[in-house]
C-alpha cells in the first residue's frame, strides 16, 4: 500500500488525447459492456498550452462530461490518500452530474478545490491581511502600535517588526486554504458520500457495488411501467443503512419471492 501511495502523490493533468481516450474507455463501459465504473481520481485538471487548445482538450473534456451523464450503471469516484482533484477535474467528475447512478468518496488524507492552498493564500490572504493579522495577535506589535503616535516607538521599529514576524505568519493562509480542501469539509458541503479509508475501501465498495447492482435489477422494471426513480426506490427500501445488510435482505426476498 505505500508503495501505491507514493505513486499516487504525483497527481497529473489530462492531455487532448489522454481525454479523449478517457472518454472512449467511459463509453466501451456503458454501452459496449454495460459495466459499473470506478474511478480513482487524481488529476489536477487540463492542460492548457497553445498546443493542447489547438488539439481541442476542451472538447475531449467535455466529452468526459457526456458520457457520465449518459452512464447507465454505478459510478464510484474515490479520491485515494494523497491524491487530489483540481481545477476541470472538478466540473468532469463532479457527481451532481449524473447524481443517479454517480456517487464520490474521499481518503481522509485526500484534497480536493479548484485552487491549490497557495493560490488560494495569494488572493484571500495577501500581505495586508496578513500585518493585519500580525497587529491582532502578536502582543508587541499591539504594544508598538499603541505606543507610535507618542513617539516612543519608531515607525521603522514597527516596519522591523512586521518583517520579523511575516514569514511565520505568511504560511497561515495556506493552511487555512488547506483545511476547506480537506475530506471534513467536502464531506459537510456534500461534496461527497462518505469519508472512506483506504485500507477499508476494497470491502466497501464490494459490498456497495453488490447493492447498487441489485437495487437497479429490482426497479428496471419499475421505471418502464412509469414509476419515477424515486418512487421505486421507496418501495423496495428496506429501513437497514450497512449495504451488505440490504443487499442480503434484498436477495432474501427474491428467493422467497
Amino acid at each position: 500500500m505505500e508503495k501505491l501511495t507514493k505513486q499516487l502523490q504525483a497527481g497529473q493533468v489530462w492531455f487532448p488525447d489522454s481525454a479523449y481516450k478517457t472518454a472512449q474507455a467511459i463509453q466501451d463501459f456503458n454501452t459496449g459492456e454495460g459495466l459499473p465504473l470506478l474511478i480513482l481520481a487524481n488529476w489536477r485538471g487540463f492542460s492548457g498550452g497553445r498546443k493542447d487548445m489547438f488539439e481541442e482538450v476542451l472538447k475531449f473534456g467535455s466529452f468526459i462530461v457526456d458520457q457520465l451523464t449518459q452512464f447507465k450503471q454505478p459510478i464510484f469516484v474515490y479520491i485515494p490518500p494523497h491524491s487530489e482533484i483540481r481545477g476541470g477535474a472538478w466540473v468532469v467528475i463532479d457527481s451532481t452530474i449524473n447524481p443517479a447512478f454517480m456517487e464520490m468518496y474521499a481518503d481522509e488524507n485526500a484534497r480536493g478545490g479548484v485552487l491549490e492552498p497557495a493560490g488560494i493564500a495569494e488572493i484571500k490572504f495577501r500581505k495586508a491581511e496578513v500585518i493585519k493579522a500580525m497587529h491582532r495577535m502578536d502582543k508587541q506589535l499591539q504594544w508598538m502600535s499603541m505606543n507610535e503616535a507618542s513617539g516612543v516607538v519608531r515607525p521603522e521599529d514597527v516596519s522591523a517588526r512586521e518583517a520579523e514576524l511575516l514569514p511565520f505568519y505568511q504560511p497561515l493562509g495556506e493552511i487555512i486554504a488547506d483545511l476547506h480542501d480537506r475530506p471534513e469539509r467536502m464531506l459537510a458541503k456534500g461534496v461527497i458520500k462518505k469519508i472512506l479509508k483506504w485500507e477499508d475501501a476494497r470491502t466497501y465498495f464490494y459490498w456497495r457495488l453488490k447493492r447498487r447492482l441489485l437495487e437497479e435489477d429490482l426497479i428496471r422494471p419499475m421505471l418502464v411501467g412509469g414509476k419515477s426513480r424515486a418512487t421505486a426506490l421507496e418501495s423496495i427500501e428496506t429501513g437497514a443503512q450497512d449495504d451488505k445488510a440490504v443487499y442480503e435482505q434484498l436477495a432474501s426476498y427474491i428467493n422467497l419471492g
